[in-house]
């Protein structure tokens, strides 16, 4: 005999139930993990990110593994802010179709489009320099925290209205995790390095400054560093035997 949805296990039940509601959502972006849908839940703007099957997996790995991620976002998320560190608010956390809604930064522009105006105009590059002391100020406490991000990109940084206060918003952790060691927060500072200057062209004076910064605010940032310089000997060694 078929089973009918009302029978179905809670987590089917709740993605039927979520699939109806984002059905007034517009979906802005999909990627290898989440859909990303943009909306309004309870009369403010939202972003939702859903977390959708693996095909590829075997379902009850999948299941477990994809709530996995979905908690410690929430809670790497929860925990910045705890300690002060701007991220959009979470306003609803559906474990059973793993979708977490979050506040739309609405007028927020990214890091990236930020340096990227910045450097365009050739004005006032020294605003670069203070955005980059900011930057350096906020992971710092992240990482004093022992949250490492997993995807510093310039992408997943947003500045709030007016860009002239440099008001940071860390935004997607969807690959973040808890760590006290400091291979993991020196990888994170490398990945951030390689998507800052590949993204942006000739501002290593800057990203040194995000590094000074970095190493003047945090608590813990000696073996952090040379855990970085170690990984960064690793990775030219790769480039040379690949």
């Amino acid at each position: 005999m078929a089973e009918t949805p009302q029978q179905g296990d809670p987590e089917t039940l709740g993605r039927l139930r979520v699939q109806d509601f984002l059905q007034h959502f517009q979906m802005v972006k999909q990627g290898a993990e989440a859909k990303i849908y943009r909306g309004h839940f309870l009369g403010k703007p939202t972003i939702v990110k859903e977390r959708f099957p693996k095909s590829y997996r075997h379902a009850a790995l999948d299941k477990k593994l994809t709530h996995r991620r979905t908690t410690q976002e929430v809670r790497s998320i929860l925990r910045c802010r705890k300690a002060g560190i701007a991220t959009p608010v979470v306003y609803f956390v559906d474990y059973n179709a793993n979708c977490i809604y979050l506040e739309d930064l609405v007028g927020a522009i990214t890091v990236r489009d930020y340096i990227a105006s910045k450097q365009k105009s050739a004005t006032d590059t020294a605003k670069l320099f203070a955005l980059a002391e900011r930057i350096g100020q906020i992971l710092a406490k992240m990482h004093d925290e022992d949250v490492v991000h997993g995807d510093l990109t310039t992408s997943n940084m947003m500045i709030r209205q007016p860009e002239e206060e440099l008001s940071l918003v860390l935004i997607d952790f969807g690959l973040s995790f808890t760590s006290a060691l400091p291979e993991d927060k020196g990888v994170d500072l490398y990945v951030l390095e390689k998507a800052f200057l590949s993204s942006h062209p000739n501002t290593e004076n800057v990203f040194k400054i995000v590094l000074k910064s970095y190493s003047t605010a945090s608590k813990k940032s000696a073996p952090v560093i040379k855990k970085l310089d170690e990984v960064r000997q690793r990775g030219r060694k790769r480039s040379m035997v690949g």
